[in-house]
């Protein structure tokens, strides 16, 4: 069990100096050995290990197989399987995985299961392309966090990846052995646990899943704020997290930053300066924000999208003192565009539009340009699969996305 846990020990050491993000992630999981566990398997709480197993694999399998579980709780894989049959969820969350840690340098174990096909899409997307032959397949770990479904070996030991032979294999490495060293905190004497932990609970989920959206949050700002922050994990972290947020909050954000009440603290004319010692107050200035919009009129978002959206904005407009332009655009500017709403105008679509024909963002900034405009921010509502500029504005851009599309510049938020 030593070599086993100056492995571990090793492996996360490596992962905190040259994957900051990934080893980060790590470090919020506790260790404990389990005889019951046939390779390794979380709960969203702790990594349980096999010892026998961790000793037959290399540094950089241990890094994978540390870096394998502590994705599947930052990504939320325990809380997002909904009605899905659990061995193929579990399965596609693998399939998720693995091949981001190989990108990232990471070798796999021979249990670990890479399909290249799958590369980049998330467990979401790959569930319903998986068939039942590939669902046959052993995966490397367990994951824990849900009940038995059949997909567990028998005595509950080989676990959604076991089956009897991982099962019969953890059976006969015995239970004896001391307090594995140097693995940190969480660990337990002997061999751990007698038997798996329970499933999770609904709100035990919820809380585990808020937990780590707030740990993986923190790695990827660490990560980057160390510049070792690769841009594939980097758009993983965003992902994950852009889902989260309320697109309504962060709109209601912009025009807050863009319209506020604030003092003044600019000298005052002469003639209104304070006589005879009398002192100067700071005066309270109002300042009407200036935010363009524009629409994707493609045909990719839907009148019910964009009514919806509209009537978002107009309930901000309400409220703050912010002045819209709006576009329409598919390839080209639509006809008339823009329109500007002062604040005391409701927003409204101008006509219908059919849509059709190509996506290109170019025309919007294109335009803003030659009119030398500088709004304190733009809010693009699209599907972000289109033509964008090579090189970011001077200025804010949000972009509110529906589908699964990346965009190069600005902040991205997933429309639910």
């Amino acid at each position: 069990m030593t070599d086993a846990a100056d492995k571990l020990a090793s492996a996360r050491t490596r992962l905190i100096l040259d994957q900051p993000f990934l080893g980060a992630l790590v470090l919020r999981l506790p260790l404990k050995p389990a005889h019951w566990c046939r390779t390794t398997a979380t709960d969203a709480r702790t990594l349980y290990y096999n010892p026998r197993w961790i000793e037959r694999l290399s540094g950089p399998q241990v890094e994978f197989a540390l870096a394998h579980e502590a994705l599947h709780c930052a990504l939320g894989h325990f809380a997002r399987r909904g009605h899905r049959q659990q061995r193929k969820w579990d399965l596609a969350c693998d399939l998720a995985i693995n091949p981001l840690l190989v990108d990232a340098g990471l070798r796999p174990p021979p249990e670990a299961l890479v399909i290249d096909l799958y590369r980049g899409m998330a467990a979401e997307e790959i569930y319903p392309c998986l068939d039942d032959s590939l669902t046959e397949s052993q995966m490397m770990d367990e994951h824990l966090w849900d009940g038995d479904e059949g997909g567990r070996g028998e005595a509950g030991s080989a676990g959604a990846g076991g089956g009897k032979a991982g099962g019969q294999e953890a059976e006969n490495e015995g239970s004896g052995g001391a307090t594995p060293a140097k693995v940190g905190a969480g660990e337990t004497a002997g061999m751990g646990a007698d038997a798996p932990p329970a499933p999770l609970r609904a709100q035990e989920k919820e809380r585990l899943q808020r937990q780590w959206q707030r740990h993986l949050a923190a790695a990827a700002q660490r990560a980057r704020e160390a510049g070792k922050l690769s841009g594939e994990l980097a758009r993983l972290a965003e992902a994950a997290l852009a889902h989260q947020v309320s697109w309504r909050a962060l709109l209601a954000q912009f025009f807050a930053q863009a319209a506020r009440d604030d003092y003044s603290w600019q000298r005052p004319a002469r003639r209104s300066e304070g006589k005879n010692g009398e002192a100067i107050w700071p005066s309270l200035s109002s300042r009407m924000g200036d935010i363009h919009v524009a629409l994707d009129v493609s045909g990719s978002v839907t009148e019910a999208d964009l009514a919806d959206f509209l009537g978002e904005l107009n309930a901000l407009k309400g409220s703050l003192p912010v002045r819209i332009t709006l576009f329409a655009c598919d390839s080209d500017l639509a006809a008339g565009a823009p329109w500007v709403f002062e604040p005391w105008q409701p927003l409204i679509l101008p006509r219908h539009f059919a849509g059709g024909g190509g996506t290109s963002f170019l025309p919007v900034f294109e335009w803003i340009e030659r009119q030398g405009a500088r709004p304190d921010a733009l809010v693009y509502f699209t599907d972000a699969e289109g033509e964008f500029p090579r090189q970011p504005p001077n200025f804010p851009v949000l972009w509110l996305v529906k589908g699964k599309a990346p965009v190069p510049w600005g902040r991205r938020v997933q429309l639910n």
